[in-house]
């Protein structure tokens, strides 16, 4: 059977739904996250305001530097999941439900069966107009615009989707998929983080042709990744949708010899771990999409305190600088501590980067 594989993922998620329900928003650049008076970070971030540079993680106050005219809204959370619930239903009603869900506003969808042709060309082909039909009702029922790509693998079906936003429709045919990767920077590929990119612009390879054409032995490079890294660059993905190990949360903690409140070392702590999870979201080829810090007290009471960003985070000073922001806004170190902890779910594939040359199909 050829694989057909639809990636769904939501435009500007938080901050269309704030323009959707606020008219006076629309067409502005509007910035989920707490106001930059009270060292914020940005959860979300409309189109108009990333024009700007406003990404996800960063901090409020940068944020209000680079958009002085920024709308700052903060964040509805039961509301984002609401919405997620009823388009995550719409999916369903007409995808199938051979779906993967990896956050309130991204997912994969199997319809491998309802598109199956003589070719994988041809399958893919006719998953178009489902795809189409999918936006439409998203749009007409929830007044929101979605992207969508499809390909054969999930690999490809993400790229597609990253490719042509907002509201776009993106198709990768087997036969064009080496030269649909082959301009695309190292940085797309599914589990290349910050230091395997670092490793791979050292050995002279800037995009995904490069690793396509290398001669070499890429464990040389990358360790025992490299066969999986060449199968990834030639568009080549055989992981199935729903993965029953799939790694749900990553966490860190330290419990400190006597209780204490000293801020270089509550910081140094969370220097740590933050830079232990992003190592393991690294190996694993994961973001994530909501950072959380834990606290213990004296007494043994525990407070724990999260917040979500709509594109993931995976580096370690984008975690540390979440994590020392929630103990701020919660006032958590009201008291010595015994426990600190960070942790990191919604756990979901890294941000690609820098997608060049549209393609058209």
């Amino acid at each position: 059977m050829h694989r057909v594989i639809l990636h769904l993922d939501m435009d500007a998620f938080y901050a269309s739904i704030e323009q959707r329900d606020n008219p006076l928003l629309q067409g502005k650049p509007v910035i989920v996250g707490a106001p930059p008076t009270q060292r914020g970070v940005v959860s979300a971030a409309s189109y108009e305001a990333r024009r700007f540079g406003v990404r996800s993680a960063m901090p409020s106050v940068t944020a209000a530097r680079l958009c002085p005219k920024g709308v700052f809204i903060r964040p509805r959370m039961d509301a984002y999941r609401e919405e997620s619930r009823a388009i995550m239903s719409l999916v369903t009603a007409i995808a199938g439900e051979r779906i993967q869900q990896v956050s309130v506003d991204e997912a994969y969808v199997d319809v491998s069966e309802t598109c199956q042709a003589d070719g994988g060309d041809e399958s893919l082909a006719r998953a178009e107009p489902l795809a189409r039909d999918l936006k439409s009702a998203i749009q007409d029922q929830r007044r929101l615009t979605a992207t969508v790509g499809i390909a054969a693998n999930k690999l490809l079906a993400k790229l597609a989707s990253d490719y042509h936003k907002p509201d776009g429709l993106t198709l990768v045919r087997e036969s064009e998929k080496v030269a649909f990767l082959r301009p695309l920077s190292v940085r797309v590929i599914h589990g290349v983080g910050q230091v395997t990119e670092q490793q791979l612009l050292a050995a002279g390879l800037k995009t995904v042709g490069d690793i396509q054409g290398y001669a070499g032995d890429l464990r040389a490079i990358v360790g025992n990744w490299g066969p999986e890294l060449r199968r990834f660059a030639m568009g080549e993905d055989d992981r199935p949708l729903d993965l029953s190990d799939e790694i749900k949360s990553i966490s860190s903690e330290t419990t400190f010899l006597r209780d204490t409140d000293d801020r270089p070392v509550l910081r140094a702590s969370l220097k740590e771990q933050a830079a232990e999870i992003a190592a393991k979201l690294e190996k694993n080829r994961l973001g994530a999409g909501t950072v959380q810090v834990k606290v213990r007290y004296s007494d043994f009471t525990t407070l724990t305190r999260q917040i979500s960003v709509e594109t993931p985070v995976s580096q370690s000073r984008e975690i540390y600088r979440v994590g020392c922001w929630l103990l701020a806004h919660h006032k958590l170190v009201n008291r010595p501590l015994r426990l600190i902890g960070l942790g990191v779910s919604g756990l979901t594939d890294p941000e690609p980067r820098q997608l060049v040359l549209p393609l058209k199909v």
